[in-house]
């Protein structure tokens, strides 16, 4: 049996290691299509679908992988309570009744979209692309078929475990399997509507812990089957759907700029950026507090990856600023909400998953979040300095042992290398001179370079950033293929059908609409993350958008600002567990949920300003 477990996860592993690898191709495969169509004026259109090839491969031979690791995402509000058995029978009925039965259907839909393609011997719409369409479509059943047989072995692993359970496992599954068949044969749905019974499934089952990507792709396999207003077929445009997504060349900015971001993390030019930094300002009361947030807009810029700043930032500056005597609570909060400005500062993962959903141009949507983040970052400094002001003793100034045009200096030499980065990245897009893809290869090159520049480039720092490139990517995108099918069963019950018309019946407006839907995702915020809202969420009030005439732009920088809050809001914020685990005994968790509550409050007041005044987003163009 240990032969047989070794077996699998090498193989889960070295598909991850060949993924890994594909994260650098992608880079030269991007950089390789600018070239030639920049500098040489020719299109080659091989050299394009090699890229969206490689980005294929880093996210489908993942999915194994960060399931035999257990990275995938889970609500841990309860889950992180419960016993090791609950959890072993919490993780046990999650893959044998829902990722097991999914991905079989799954897998055998896609058998069907690879044999068409073989047989049809599909090939390239493009003159001069790659042919044999049915290999890259195998990609997708070889990496699913992975992932169900990593899913199959951790079942049996955690029914060994549970093994003196097995009666009151099998009375359970018992139970459960004739409620469903009643269910169908009595159509349950005549009493309850199956969107809201659809809901509360999902929902019960997310505050369980249960993984994501698996409730959504079971939950819609479950309905798809005991409902009579849908056809199980309505699944079969899962593959589809899912060769949608790997052909969309936007969202092969997601790796490279995650790519980029774990280079810079590594790099060490973020803590000398600190540093240097808090010398510059720390001459003034709440000065250090002040380089924090400079810092965290600089590296949500750059970087945009919440983890790595919070945790950063709360290793170098928290010591610092608890050093010379600042208030915990305003150190906390200031860390915790300035390492989540890279949510709303592009270019931004979540800005590029979401203008994806809402299929919006990236330009546009990058320039209008400027306004937005230049707001937030104002806030928070305003703040910073009336609180520091108001009690001297709360924030004080530093004094220096060097001369302070030699803390300029070294600022200055610390500031321009990511400085350079943005304008390279940042402001090849905004300029309409690269692609969001484009520009973020050019800034994994440009991350590279810098951390050769500076003697850190090794091959441990590159294998470190491609592995955990591929692990986020692959979490990332099984959520998306689970809420797609999810999307498909909801859609198909009526769903969007309900919401849309109870947001335009005739006592409903535009303002309305808005301030219940940013009341709902800031609410929903507290208890899932980004990812969810905005695959599940942002596709049911996209009809409703379109119905009122309202700015998609505009509300989709709405969305960002709200959700950027669900970092902070005690007590499930992702931020607030990273700055505790790397602070840990420094500062307790109410001090950090303190610190946080006027930040959450800034953050509400600039999406009131937004609300309130929508043009403003247009002076970033």
């Amino acid at each position: 049996m240990r032969q047989i477990a070794r077996y699998i996860d090498k193989i889960s592993f070295g598909a991850s290691t060949i993924a890994s690898g594909a994260v650098l191709l992608l880079a030269f495969a991007v950089l390789l299509d600018i070239i030639a169509r920049e500098v040489f004026g020719v299109g080659y259109s091989a050299i394009y679908e090699l890229a969206w090839h490689f980005f294929d491969i880093i996210f489908l031979f993942g999915f194994a992988y960060a399931l035999a690791t257990d990275r995938h995402v889970r609500v841990d509000i309860f889950f992180a309570r419960f016993s090791p058995t609950i959890k072993s029978l919490i993780r046990l009925n999650s893959l044998f009744l829902l990722a097991v039965p999914f991905l079989t259907f799954f897998l055998l839909d896609i058998w069907q979209l690879v044999a068409q393609s073989y047989i049809q011997q599909e090939v390239s719409s493009d003159p001069g692309g790659l042919k044999y369409r049915f290999i890259i479509k195998s990609v997708l059943f070889v990496g699913v078929m992975l992932l169900l047989i990593q899913a199959l072995w951790l079942a049996f692993k955690h029914y060994r475990k549970l093994a003196k359970y097995r009666f009151k496992l099998f009375g359970f599954w018992a139970c459960l399997g004739f409620v469903i068949w009643w269910a169908y044969q009595t159509d349950m749905t005549f009493f309850v509507h199956p969107v809201i019974l659809l809901g509360v499934v999902a929902f019960g089952l997310l505050m369980l812990g249960v993984e994501v990507a698996f409730v959504f792709g079971g939950v819609a396999l479950l309905f798809a089957g005991i409902t009579y207003e849908v056809d199980i077929a309505v699944l079969e445009m899962l593959p589809y759907r899912t060769y949608g997504i790997m052909t969309n060349f936007t969202l092969l900015a997601v790796p490279l700029f995650i790519f980029m971001g774990l280079i810079l993390e590594k790099s060490k030019i973020a803590e000398d950026l600190l540093l240097s930094l808090g010398r510059l300002f720390g001459v003034v009361r709440g000065g250090l507090a002040i380089s924090v947030v400079l810092v965290g807009a600089i590296l949500g810029a750059s970087t945009g990856i919440v983890g790595a700043s919070v945790v950063m930032m709360a290793l170098i500056a928290l010591p610092l600023m608890l050093k010379h005597n600042y208030s915990p609570q305003l150190a906390s909060g200031t860390i915790a909400a300035s390492g989540t400005l890279g949510q709303i500062i592009p270019p931004s993962v979540a800005l590029i998953i979401l203008g994806d959903q809402m299929h919006l141009n990236m330009r546009d949507l990058f320039q209008a979040a400027i306004i937005p983040g230049i707001i937030l970052i104002g806030l928070y400094i305003a703040y910073i300095l009336i609180f520091a002001l108001a009690d001297k003793r709360l924030a004080p100034a530093i004094t220096l042992e060097q001369p302070y045009s030699e803390v300029f200096i070294s600022a200055l030499k610390a500031i321009i290398p990511p400085i350079g980065l943005i304008l390279l990245v940042l402001g090849s897009i905004l300029a309409g001179v690269a692609s969001p893809t484009q520009s973020a290869a050019l800034g994994v090159f440009g991350a590279i370079a810098l951390a050769w520049w500076r003697g850190v480039l090794s091959f441990a720092l590159l294998r470190y950033a491609m592995g955990e490139t591929v692990m986020l990517t692959s979490i990332i995108f099984l959520i998306l293929i689970g809420a797609t099918a999810f999307s498909l069963v909801f859609s198909q019950l009526g769903g969007g059908d309900m919401v849309l018309g109870f947001f335009t019946q005739d006592t409903m407006n535009e303002s309305i609409f808005v301030l219940i839907a940013m009341a709902i995702i800031f609410v929903l915020g507290f208890f899932v993350d980004f990812i969810e809202i905005i695959f599940i969420i942002v596709p049911i009030l996209l009809p409703i958008i379109d119905a009122l005439a309202i700015d998609p732009i505009w509300f989709a920088i709405l969305i960002a600002m709200n959700i950027q809050a669900s970092f902070l809001t005690p007590p499930f914020g992702f931020a607030l567990f990273y700055l505790k685990g790397a602070a840990k005994d420094l500062i307790s968790t109410g001090v950090i949920y303190r610190g946080v509550i006027p930040f959450i409050i800034l953050q509400l007041v600039a999406l009131g300003i937004v609300i309130l005044f929508p043009n403003i987003i247009f002076l970033g163009r």
